[in-house]
Order: C-alpha cells, then structure tokens, then sequence
C-alpha cells in the first residue's frame, strides 16, 4: 500500500471511530442484518463486482459500493464512510489478484469480523512483465472474459448463500439465469470479432487493461499509452516514439482511450501515429462501468459497448 493510502486509512479510521460510537445498537443491527428480517449487509468494492452481488441478490441484500463509477480503482484511497459500510457488513466481495491493496488494512481498521468472499478464485490469472509492480499478483482485470465473469458470480452466489441460507435458492436461480446471460454476452462478442479481417484486429488502449479481452477474442495488443497496469505510470520519450512506429508499422486503425482515465496523452499520439482516437462518449470502460441507471451502468451493458464500439472502430 502506498504511503498516501496508509495515511488516509490511519486518518479515516479515527473519524469513522467517532461516527461509529454515536450508533445505537438498534442501527448496528439492522446494518448488519442480525436482527429479524433485516436485509444482509454487502459491501462490494468495484463496480463490477457490485453489479454482479446486486445481480444474483436481487432485493434480498443491502449493497454497498466502495468505488464509485469512472473513479480508477488502482489509485482509490478509503474514506471513513467506507470503513464504516465495511464495520456495518456481514460480507465484504473484492475482486481480488491485488486490485484493492487498500482492502486489508481497512477491515482491519473497521475491526470488520465478517466474511470476504474472493471472487477471482478459481480464475485461471494472467501472469505480466515481473517488472511491473501492479502485476505482483497477475492480471487484475479478469471480469473482461464473461467465462471468468460466470467464475466471479459463483463465488459470489457461494457467499450469499453461506452468509444468508434462508435465500439459498433465491440466489442459486438469480445465478443460473445469469450465467446463460454471460454465455449470450460471449457468443455475441465472438460473432462481432468473426465479421472483422483477422489482421485488422488490432488494439491501443489507456493502459493494458483488456489482456483477458484480448485473450478470449484473439485480438493483437500492440500497446498502451500508459506502460503498465499502474495508471499513474508514464511514457518516457523512447516507449512513446516506440509506440507510435509500432501503431505506423501495424497499420493499427485506432486509440481506445477509457472512461477512468484522462484522454490527452492517447489524443497526442494518436495525432503523431496519424490514427484517430476513440474517446468521449465511445470511451471503453476498461477499470470501471457507466452511472448507474445507464445501459453501460451494468457489466452486461458496459461489455457490450467495448464491443460495439472496437468493432465499429476496427472496421470502419
């Protein structure tokens, strides 16, 4: 954890102590869910895998979201309203493979004694440049395969189910018709690549978020603005003339900035490379989803945006 984050969580910890003892005990219970017919408190932190935990628990669980939409979840710093939620909670569901560094020191600063369910497990993880400090883990970003999306899920139903059997088969049957909605989401993609020429199938990105996308769909990553997974990361002058020949040598169609991430670096080299650049309201959502209440507000809807708009953009 960075330096800047210890201290926040150090400094959010004694505030949230003080709005936590002004809690009766009436308000701890229905929070946490112990009393009689109080809904199970959830605490997600992405918002994907909040989409995913409101997904298959329908209205029988209180959610509550860390990471807002289009906020970057590598540089996220916790706020005591968070270590509050989490003091609150029954559950906790990370994304896991070190996305949230913050995570630990805050449950433990909540003094949180409930379960955290790890939706990557099982995930078959991507391994990158050992260099790289953000892949110590590998590849955080694996909800960008619907297969490792339908993983996520069940663990996620797994916890539900553990933390709250009297909704056992509420979840268990939210589960099963999303997952048929994770194979229609697969299958669509595959199609809409299949309709694009094998050697235009090319992608520039923010950051190399999409390798499980790339992965799954075969698609060639010929680079990314930011050098890493670390979006505070920066091209030195060599990577960003580097990159701009291997987009002139590739023949690369376009940039795919992101909807977390500022536009202004992929928009300065896309003007060198000669190549548009795909942004604004086609940005992809790379580490995030759209507002709620959007199409893209959704992992579904967010998914098959980065399609359609790649695909429009590649072919075009």
């Amino acid at each position: 954890m960075k330096h800047g984050q210890r201290t926040l969580v150090a400094a959010a910890t004694a505030a949230a102590l003080v709005l936590l003892g002004g809690c009766g005990s009436g308000d701890g219970d229905v929070a946490s869910g112990s009393s009689a017919g109080a809904r199970l408190a959830v605490v997600a932190t992405t918002p994907e895998v909040a989409d995913f935990v409101r997904t298959i628990a329908g209205s029988d669980v209180t959610v509550t979201q860390i990471i807002k939409p289009n906020v970057d979840p590598h540089e996220y710093e916790p706020t005591p309203a968070d270590i509050q939620a989490i003091a609150a909670a029954s559950l906790v569901v990370k994304n896991g493979v070190g996305l949230e560094e913050w995570l630990n020191p805050t449950i433990e600063s909540a003094g949180f004694s409930g379960t955290v369910v790890d939706s990557s497990r099982g995930v078959r993880i991507r391994q990158g440049d050992p260099g790289d400090e953000e892949m110590k883990d590998g590849d955080p970003h694996i909800w960008h395969n619907p297969q490792n999306a339908k993983i996520m899920v069940g663990n996620i139903e797994k916890g539900l189910a553990a933390a709250d059997p009297s909704h056992a088969s509420t979840y268990r049957a939210n589960l099963a018709g999303y997952a048929a909605k994770l194979d229609k989401l697969d299958a669509d993609n595959e199609a809409a690549f299949a309709t694009l020429p094998v050697d235009q199938r090319k992608l520039v990105t923010n950051h190399d978020a999409f390798g499980y996308y790339v992965d799954r769909y075969h698609l060639q990553f010929v680079g990314s603005v930011i050098p890493s997974m670390d979006t505070s990361a920066e091209l030195s002058a060599k990577q960003l003339t580097d990159l701009v020949a291997k987009i002139k040598a590739t023949g690369t169609k376009a940039i795919f900035t992101e909807s977390s991430l500022p536009p202004k670096t992929a928009e300065a080299i896309a003007q060198q490379a000669g190549v548009k650049v795909v942004g604004g309201d086609d940005a992809l959502y790379g580490d995030s989803l759209g507002r709620l209440g959007t199409p893209q507000g959704t992992y579904l809807g967010a998914e098959r945006h980065n399609t359609q708009v790649i695909v429009s953009a590649l072919g075009g």
